[in-house]
């Protein structure tokens, strides 16, 4: 796996990035972007979980560019409530995967922001592929997943999420009949079982390709 460092342009100034990519002479299957969780809890683009999601995407052909909200590391800007981070998540999609095939994945309040930015580009470009752990539903207004996009969505949760209750994922996902894979005895940050993440989005990958 290869890693370049990324300085995007974004409505509050530089964003920082991170593109991982497949090694040299294997053909990209598409770009994946990825949100990191909350900015003001600590949640940052070297992320545990959004680095996990970010090598199975590479180990299943994507490019995979991970990036820092406003106000987070190098990124300019301060926390927006989530308004102005959809807004950053949908220039980092509109300059490192421009292009090519586009795949979304976040991790709780990332899963939030990247369901919005679903929601706007979807019908604009084509997404093979979403992700969404940990959702942050009951938390934040997280968005519909639109009906076509259901079956390209991967949703991961925790059955013993104590940040993020199952059942506030359940009930954002009912609605939609949108299936949920719980992962026994998970956690919200699936400490020790990061090798299961990365292998039920390996699949997921597989699955829909």
């Amino acid at each position: 796996m290869r890693l370049e460092r990324l300085a995007l342009t974004g409505p509050a100034g530089t964003i920082e990035a991170i593109r991982d990519l497949p090694d040299a002479g294997r053909p990209l299957r598409g770009v994946a972007v990825i949100a990191h969780p909350h900015p003001l809890y600590g949640g940052t683009m070297d992320n545990k979980v959004v680095q996990t999601m970010a090598r199975a995407f590479v180990a299943s052909g994507f490019a995979a560019v991970r990036f820092n909200f406003r106000g987070i590391g190098g990124s300019a800007g301060t926390w927006d409530e989530g308004r102005g981070e959809v807004q950053d998540m949908l220039a980092v999609v509109a300059q490192a995967a421009a292009d090519a095939p586009l795949a979304l994945a976040g991790f709780s309040f990332g899963a939030f922001v990247t369901s919005h930015v679903l929601s706007q580009v979807w019908g604009v470009r084509e997404v093979t592929h979403v992700v969404l752990a940990g959702t942050a539903a009951g938390r934040f207004g997280v968005a519909e997943v639109p009906q076509p996009a259901r079956a390209r969505t991967l949703v991961v949760h925790g059955e013993s999420d104590d940040v993020v209750p199952l059942a506030a994922v359940m009930d954002w996902a009912r609605p939609q009949l949108l299936p949920v894979t719980v992962v026994p005895g998970g956690g919200h940050f699936f400490h020790g079982q990061l090798p299961l993440l990365k292998g039920l989005v390996a699949r997921h990958l597989q699955a829909t390709a």
